[in-house]
């Protein structure tokens, strides 16, 4: 019999970074048989009581073979119980600690504004996630707004009225994020009454990527590059819907850039002449090949248990 891939994930408790882990580890999943454990440090402070605390959880757990984490307050723990263990090491994003401490570092290539080249680097197109492509015919329409960052900021007038422009045939659904301003839904729902507005603190678990398998078209705020990605990942044609840049260059605007430049992401000025949102040149599959790359770089048998 054929025993399972046993995978912990450390989490800080920040839905963002956990996505990103989970993005791999449901990917591995889908290559081989998987046990997923998670290990919760939200909320424990100092370098001490986290490992404490990712230790004490653990302790019922079958052994690793491989420990993913993301996010700086995950590093110790996570170099931790693979030394403990003798675990393969993952870490998501671009590290505080040095790369080499690290058995294998994930990170987007905005994160790095010169070349990097590492044995133990693999380098993506933004950050993983959980969304996978959607299949069949697809007809849904979905618009996924972000709101003012470090990088972007907001203009609620011109919003609407793009809004106005781009639905105007009517059909699309919409979503917030906890950076919207507050009363923007109210003032969509009241001028655009075409627009199905939806409160994100009123979506079930799993609404947003459900529906981005369905969508053939998306539009997204500008500021909300994990909600681009997962739109990419999706395989639906992506808008992107402008907003003021409060920086002139930024790693999030490098990844940005990057997208428009290539041809992922039609801006809506480009859309305003031709009243179309092109398709991408492909879909984007990361976590799926940084799975594939993971249990190559790991040497993970693929019956199972053994990774050395």
């Amino acid at each position: 019999m054929k025993l399972p891939l046993i995978i912990w994930l450390i989490s800080d408790g920040k839905p963002g970074h956990e996505n990103q882990s989970l993005g791999l580890a449901e990917a591995l999943g889908r290559r081989m048989p998987c046990q997923i454990h998670r290990i919760s440090i939200a909320g424990k402070s100092g370098l001490i009581g986290r490992i404490r605390r990712a230790c004490a959880e653990s302790a019922a757990f079958p052994a690793p073979d491989l420990i993913l984490a993301a996010g700086h307050a995950t590093h110790p723990a996570l170099l931790w119980l693979s030394h403990k263990h003798r675990a393969k090491s993952i870490v998501l994003m671009k590290p505080s600690l040095p790369i080499s401490w690290f058995d294998l570092c994930i990170a987007p290539a905005h994160d790095f504004p010169m070349a990097c080249t590492r044995p133990n680097l693999i380098l993506t197109r933004g950050a993983l996630n959980r969304v996978t492509p959607g299949e069949g015919e697809r007809s849904g329409k979905l618009i996924l707004l972000g709101g003012p960052s470090k990088s972007h900021g907001w203009n609620g007038e011109a919003m609407l009225d793009m809004l106005a422009l781009a639905t105007d045939r009517g059909g699309w659904e919409l979503t917030d994020s906890r950076r919207t301003p507050e009363g923007f839904l109210d003032q969509v729902r009241e001028k655009l009454p075409g627009i199905t507005a939806i409160s994100h603190t009123e979506t079930p678990p799993g609404w947003v990527p459900e529906k981005l398998r369905m969508a053939k078209e998306v539009w997204v705020t500008e500021d909300s590059v994990s909600m681009i990605y997962e739109a990419l990942t999706s395989g639906a044609r992506v808008g992107l819907l402008p907003v003021p840049r409060m920086t002139k260059n930024s790693r999030v605007l490098r990844g940005i850039d990057g997208l428009l430049a290539d041809g992922y992401l039609t801006p809506f000025a480009r859309w305003a002449e031709t009243q179309r949102i092109t398709r991408p040149p492909d879909t984007l599959c990361e976590a799926e090949r940084c799975a594939d790359l993971t249990l190559q770089f790991t040497a993970v048998p693929q019956t199972g248990r053994g990774a050395p």
